[in-house]
């Protein structure tokens, strides 16, 4: 038995790691598409981009964890089964339950170990991930001059380049306007040639100007006289300050208040924080509004009443036709004015307390996935497991097919759940566990039919009960 739970664990551990790390691959590669506008020309270091990969794999690990299990079981059960090894074993007297044991054992232990990673490690990556990316996608663009279009990139500049040698990095006809003294443009530089250089620590760009003019518009503020300034030069040189180019990163204490950069224990703190919260602003709306609204008597209509003490009593049913025309119309505008102001005062608690509750709902969507993740794991090997012991088919061919549609139902399954969950629709906890509600007597299904030597994918049982129903159906019509 120990040669076979040997066995099994080494048939099993390396396709398991070879399909995670595939599937992360492949889902990396998804990112990287879809980011690329953000990351290509804007000359960033390598080992930046690494960087930022090595964090965004880290993120994605929740998605390509559970389909590494479900294939690599899909997998390593199909070989044995079309191999005949499970027959081999069953005849021996060992039951399928006793050859997944080992199996099962170590899926529990990567779901424990999910879960430690989806707590512990997954915030912090999610903080340096958003960090980091909200860095690069707000970094200006390199530095890319093209001729005969004005360049706006350097602060305080706009460059035109009539033409451009790329052999020799000589620019003719430039047009420089200097915008830094914040005055429009006042100042203007030409040159007939021209050699742009980064100094070496790439701070500073340096231009060397050849045969042109300096013109400059002097500013006088006491007479309104403007006098024009033209200086010629044979070689001048210009310094431009590149600091705006470099990756500024941001401080990471404004990201970790995220929800997706906190652990189980900060969530419960924080959803605990945020309902007490939406409890207190309950109920400042209701001492805000029952005092000044619900029971607030129209000071215009005190102030009729006491200038008309013949109508103190109110002879006429209709309220408003007791006072005179002009405080009629008065009370009226007040009264409008009163329910205006009411109205818009309770949207806006409203939409207020909408936000606190899909603010409180997004915190509770964390704390239920990390806890989700785990069990799917272990939930995907109850499914893979036996359905490879029923298709008996290994390799990478039907378990692939069967794998990426069980996980994309999964994923679907999943992201609805949650996109409910966000909008309201239903609790939190419903939303998050509906898929592992709908995997668990998937599970148990397919683990009774691979106990008990099911056909249930065996075209010709199929062909064969079809045969009978056919025979049948002809034996009632000759009786009719």
């Amino acid at each position: 038995m120990k040669k076979l739970n040997k066995l099994f664990l080494l048939s099993y551990i390396p396709p398991f790691f070879a399909t995670f790390f595939i599937a992360l691959f492949i889902l990396l590669m998804q990112f990287v598409f879809k980011y690329i506008d953000d990351l290509v020309g804007k000359g960033l270091p390598w080992y930046t981009i690494g960087l930022l990969m090595f964090y965004a794999s880290a993120s994605l690990v929740p998605m390509a964890l559970p389909l590494a299990i479900l294939l690599s079981s899909i997998m390593t059960f199909g070989s044995f089964s079309e191999q005949f090894e499970l027959v081999a074993a069953k005849a021996a007297g060992v039951s399928l339950q006793k050859l997944m044991r080992p199996l099962i054992l170590f899926s529990i232990g990567v779901s424990f170990s999910a879960f430690l990673f989806s707590n512990y490690i997954l915030p912090i990556a999610n903080l340096k991930f958003g960090s980091m990316l909200f860095d690069i996608t707000h970094q200006k663009p390199a530095l890319s001059i093209k001729p005969g279009i004005f360049y706006r990139g350097i602060d305080g500049y706009v460059i035109k380049v009539g033409k451009k040698d790329n052999a020799t990095d000589t620019l003719g006809n430039l047009m420089i306007y200097d915008h830094t003294a914040m005055q429009g443009n006042i100042k203007l530089v030409t040159a007939t040639k021209g050699l742009m250089k980064m100094s070496e620590d790439t701070s500073v760009m340096l231009a060397y100007l050849f045969d042109g003019n300096s013109f400059e518009e002097v500013q006088n503020s006491k007479d309104n006289f403007h006098p024009f300034m033209s200086t010629h030069y044979e070689k001048e040189t210009m310094r431009f300050d590149l600091e705006s180019f470099k990756l500024v990163r941001t401080n990471e204490n404004l990201f970790k208040d995220n929800f997706q950069m906190l652990n189980v224990k900060q969530l419960n703190l924080y959803s605990d924080s945020l309902k007490k919260m939406l409890a207190l602003r309950r109920q400042d709306f209701y001492y805000s509004m029952v005092p000044l609204y619900a029971f607030k008597r129209d000071t215009v209509s005190d102030s009729a009443m006491k200038n008309h003490p013949q109508n103190l009593h109110l002879s006429q049913a209709d309220f408003i036709t007791n006072f005179p025309k002009d405080d009629q119309r008065k009370i009226v505008e007040t009264a409008l004015n009163i329910a205006r102001n009411g109205k818009a005062y309770t949207e806006n608690i409203v939409k207020e307390i909408e936000g606190r509750q899909k603010l409180i709902a997004r915190h509770e969507i964390e704390w239920h996935r990390k806890f989700t993740l785990s069990i799917a794991c272990l939930l995907l090997f109850f499914i893979g497991a036996p359905l490879g012991a029923i298709i008996r088919k290994g390799g990478l061919g039907l378990p692939v097919i069967f794998s990426i549609l069980i996980f994309i139902t999964y994923h679907i399954i999943t992201i609805t759940g949650e996109k409910f969950a966000r909008e309201g629709v239903t609790p939190p906890m419903n939303g998050m566990w509906i898929s592992s509600i709908i995997l668990l007597p998937l599970g148990i299904f397919l683990t009774y039919k691979a106990t008990t030597d099911s056909t249930l994918f065996d075209r010709e049982g199929y062909i064969k009960v079809f045969t009978i129903l056919f025979r049948l159906r002809k034996v009632k019509k000759g009786k009719v």
